[in-house]
């Protein structure tokens, strides 16, 4: 089976998450991706205190597929090597710092005497140049800076950071847009992706509700959207529901199944625009009727009215969910000599299916990538 990526190539010099999920993203998908690093090797590798034999989780869930080589790019017998790796590359990817970007050669204007159709792509949090460009930039940082932690969590409550690092995949992914956009164009260049920027971008709607409407985005009680209602988390005689009703279709539906009928021709309630301007009313009996029955109860009901309605459960659960079996999620890594597993590639195509081989060993493929481009 032909993978979509067969035949191109990847330098990545990254670390912990936003270069390496980048990479990631196109190893699975069939590209060879090269991963440089120090002879200290990428963080990454010990981060996590969870190891299955010589890998450690966290490395292993964003470096499958790829191949190790160390360099000492400080030195000009290393990057003097990396010249020769990219020469046949299609790209190279990093997420240093930009001052660790120029002074480490990893700029198209630094490579591109090595092959002028490169394409050299930098994940940074604030671009690689500007005022803010040195600025530290972490998924934290960001998110708070964006605004993303102050529209999370509870009213009452502090800001709150999303539970995972949105900011680092987020980036990562754009990266790889980016980066397959200029090999389509079939021009080198540079390509400059910041954190700061995907945040905002991702910030889209609330964005553009604030540009041209003035609107100041506020925290909602229980997660609720700004605009649809009811649509927000819910508890439950036992657990917390979600429930999104984003039609007036499913708001009859939904009074119907509930018995309350009288809600269909409430002037507060029968329309979307309504239930808005009343948020408050309709929540508060919502709320009221679903303490009624368990989290699972009201799934059960609603869920074949096509009423969109789903328990809050856990990662663990997800993991063992039906879903997840069904689309075959849970993966094992290697010839399955080892128990390690992670999450498969959630890319699909149809007569391709990626092959999810252990992560690298630090410089595993050293001597056969720098024999190959030995001069």
């Amino acid at each position: 089976m032909n993978a979509p990526l067969a035949g191109i190539r990847i330098v990545e010099v990254g670390h912990m998450l936003a270069g390496p999920y980048c990479g990631l993203m196109l190893a699975d998908l069939g590209a060879e991706v090269i991963k440089i690093e120090a002879p200290e090797g990428d963080i990454a590798r010990s981060v996590s205190p969870h190891f299955v034999g010589p890998h450690n989780a966290y490395f292993a869930s964003l470096n499958r597929n790829k191949k190790s080589v160390v360099l000492d790019l400080a030195s000009e017998e290393g990057r003097e090597a990396l010249g020769r790796i990219v020469e046949t590359a299609h790209a190279l990817v990093t997420n240093l710092r930009p001052s660790a970007i120029r002074k480490l050669g990893l700029t198209y204007d630094a490579l591109r005497v090595w092959n002028e159709r490169l394409v050299c792509v930098a994940v940074t949090g604030y671009g690689l140049e500007g005022p803010y460009a040195e600025s530290p930039a972490y998924d934290y940082v960001i998110q708070a800076m964006t605004g993303v932690m102050a529209l999370t969590g509870d009213p009452a409550a502090p800001p709150t950071k999303a539970g995972y690092s949105a900011v680092d995949n987020s980036a990562g992914l754009v990266a790889a847009v980016g980066l397959l956009a200029k090999i389509v164009q079939g021009q080198g260049g540079q390509v400059d992706v910041a954190m700061y920027d995907v945040m905002l971008s991702q910030l889209n709607y609330l964005a553009g509700a604030a540009l041209n409407a003035g609107e100041t985005m506020e925290r909602l009680a229980d997660s609720s959207h700004p605009y649809v209602v009811p649509a927000q988390i819910f508890a439950t005689a036992d657990g917390w529901l979600t429930l999104f009703i984003t039609h007036d279709k499913f708001w009859k539906i939904f009074c119907d199944e509930i018995a309350r009928p009288e809600w269909i021709a409430d002037p507060r309630f029968a329309t979307m625009a309504a239930r808005r301007t009343h948020r408050a009313q309709v929540i508060s009996a919502v709320a009221e009727v679903l303490r009624q029955a368990s989290a699972a109860e009201w799934v059960r009901r609603l869920a074949p009215l096509g009423v969109v309605a789903a328990e809050v459960g856990t990662l663990n659960a997800a993991l063992r969910s039906d879903i997840a079996a069904a689309r075959a999620l849970v993966v094992t890594l290697g010839d399955g000599s080892l128990p390690l597993q992670a999450v498969a590639c959630p890319i699909r195509f149809q007569g391709y299916a990626p092959t999810y081989g252990l992560p690298p060993l630090l410089d595993e493929h050293g001597d056969a990538v720098l024999g190959r481009v030995a001069t």
